[in-house]
């Protein structure tokens, strides 16, 4: 007679390190292999500045464009609201000088259509210097970006 007394089964062990080890090894991996380039969608080029500042400064064109779509060239009002009244107005205003800077001023409310629409002007006449002026959150000041 065999009076051995049965242990009972053991609990079933899983050991975690090599699985971690695994995926060390694949994170390496991947670290290394991947290439981190930066890819741009448009080219630019970026403007230069000397470092004296020029002592002539081009035209300059002011459209405003109210919340509800009205637009004033140079403080005036326009009549309408299209872009070819914009676009006439804006070659009246520039004449010949091709080189006048175009800055839009556009209230917070306009809608991104009106701004487009004095941008799509201003190319119709041959006006390709824009800049849109914007006011600072906490001084209230108004200045002009590029």
């Amino acid at each position: 007679m065999n009076f051995r007394r049965r242990r009972p089964p053991e609990d079933p062990e899983i050991n975690l390190i090599p699985f971690i080890d695994v995926l060390l090894v694949i994170l390496i991996f991947l670290m290394l292999t991947t290439t981190y380039s930066k890819v741009s969608e448009l080219k630019i080029n970026l403007p230069t500045a000397n470092a004296q500042a020029s002592k002539s400064r081009p035209a300059e064109v002011v459209v405003l464009v109210a919340a509800d779509g009205r637009y004033m060239v140079n403080q005036r009002m326009l009549a309408g609201r299209g872009i070819e009244t914009l676009a006439a107005s804006l070659a009246q205003v520039a004449g010949n000088a091709k080189d006048t800077v175009v800055i839009i001023n556009a209230d917070a409310q306009a809608s991104h259509q009106s701004v487009i629409n004095v941008m799509d002007a201003a190319r119709r006449v041959g006006l390709t210097q824009l800049t849109f002026a914007t006011q600072g959150q906490h001084d209230g000041a108004a200045s002009s970006g590029p």
